[in-house]
């Protein structure tokens, strides 16, 4: 299983941003992270299994500890394989938090001794001290916003950092002995353009992280975005890059007002997105994923888990999780979040700080086991679809796939089946083919 944990708080938020994120104090950190960690302390219990650890090294847990699969004598169920700490920027609290929260992990979960652990982190939140005592804590993986080596691009965005500043930051991370770091990249962003694209892209590589992530800018409904450039649009987005939210607009749909920098074509952007696979390929990544790319041994595993349908657990305000074969979610008000922690537990992995509980039915499992694998660019096993289903992929989907084929927009492998490069180009509208009728 896969642990999720939501930390909320950021400096600002970004004119694009529509995640679960906004400005705290310290009063207001200090109030969450203690009803995080009690949530940690319950949802451990829930699961069962835990294992110790020995604190203040920085390589993690102490060789002699448990070992990957193992469980403590208390009976655990799954060992935990992946934490990823997101937000929000997490970075942005004291690092003692971030501390005690590993901790508060280790001590109530089977975490496997070769888990990945990630915290996501922006420049100008990080300092020498922090990346230190995160290595101190466990954490492996680090992951960076930088979205644009561009300082103008960067201000448009909102971001609080220059690329001088994130250089510095990623320096430092790897003098603190980092050797697994993602880089956040975004492209058509306002008046961004070929060139200054291809800057980013170059700049980025030379620096040889381990992992890429390359996204593009989609403006979604009730941010500043929203209001600068999409106010009175609707509808889904005319390319075919993944949409979240309620409504996206992509940068095709959409009327620059004309005090605000232009947002690049629909054409412009395609074109961002070639790039984005050449430049990556020619410096030695590797497409693992439609907007991932990885030296290779270096994918994220965390990620790869959500697209294989490996179950998690969230934890923190608004966090998603899929358990157990349900679905459900916690709360997104924070003094709710606060104020529910600190009345009573749950029964079993059910707690009245969750919402929106579903159980997933055979026809959703199948739905998902297709679009989510499909995302990877190795595919699905036609095993492990049987394995799952107890039925032949063909006599589910065959004739879905026979068509996609033909098309040129899926392939055969030796276990499977995988999206042809174009296919990949035009993912979603390839994926919304597997929908079943109910």
């Amino acid at each position: 299983m896969e642990l999720y944990i939501h930390i909320p708080f950021c400096v600002r938020k970004c004119g694009y941003c529509d995640f679960l994120s906004f400005s705290g104090d310290a009063a207001a950190q200090e109030a969450y992270m203690e009803a995080l960690l009690r949530e940690v302390r319950w949802a451990g219990k829930a699961c069962g299994g835990r294992r110790e650890r020995t604190w203040g090294t920085d390589d993690g847990p102490a060789a002699g500890q448990t070992q990957p699969g193992q469980r403590s004598s208390k009976g655990g169920k799954e060992a935990v394989e992946t934490v990823f700490v997101g937000g929000g920027t997490p970075s942005v609290l004291e690092s003692v938090w971030i501390g005690r929260l590993l901790e508060a992990v280790y001590k109530s979960f089977a975490v496997a001794a070769d888990a990945e652990i990630t915290i996501e982190a922006n420049p100008g939140t990080l300092t020498t001290e922090k990346l230190k005592s995160y290595r101190r804590a466990g954490i492996n993986r680090l992951s960076m916003g930088l979205q644009s080596m561009d300082n103008r691009e960067l201000k448009e965005l909102g971001r609080i950092h220059t690329a001088e500043e994130f250089l510095k930051n990623y320096y430092m991370a790897r003098e603190a002995g980092f050797a697994n770091i993602n880089i956040d990249l975004m492209s058509a962003l306002p008046g961004q353009t070929k060139k200054s694209w291809e800057e980013t892209l170059r700049r980025t590589a030379e620096l040889q992280p381990e992992h890429i992530s390359a996204y593009s800018l989609m403006i979604e409904e009730g941010t500043p975005f929203w209001e600068r450039y999409g106010r009175g649009q609707s509808g889904m987005p005319a390319g075919e890059r993944a949409v979240s939210g309620n409504v996206s607009l992509s940068v095709g749909q959409i009327q620059r007002p004309c005090d605000y920098p232009p947002l690049p074509s629909e054409e412009e952007d395609r074109a961002m997105y070639r790039q984005t696979k050449k430049r990556l390929a020619l410096a030695g990544y590797e497409r693992y994923e439609i907007s991932n790319y990885a030296r290779p041994g270096y994918e994220c595993r965390h990620n790869v888990g959500y697209w294989t349908r490996v179950p998690y657990v969230g934890l923190g305000l608004g966090a998603a999780s899929f358990y157990e074969g349900e679905r459900f979610s916690n709360v997104r008000d924070l003094a709710c979040y606060i104020s529910l922690l600190k009345e009573g537990q749950g029964t079993g992995l059910r707690a009245p700080w969750q919402e929106e509980r579903q159980t997933v039915g055979e026809r959703e499992a199948m739905e998902e086991f297709m679009f989510l694998g499909l995302r990877l660019t190795a595919g699905i096993g036609e095993s492990d679809f049987q394995r799952v289903f107890a039925r032949k992929i063909g006599q589910v989907y065959g004739t879905v796939l026979g068509r996609l084929t033909s098309q040129g927009l899926l392939e055969k492998t030796t276990n499977g089946w995988r999206l042809s490069e174009w296919g990949l180009d035009v993912s979603n509208r390839v994926l919304a083919e597997f929908l079943l009728e109910e």
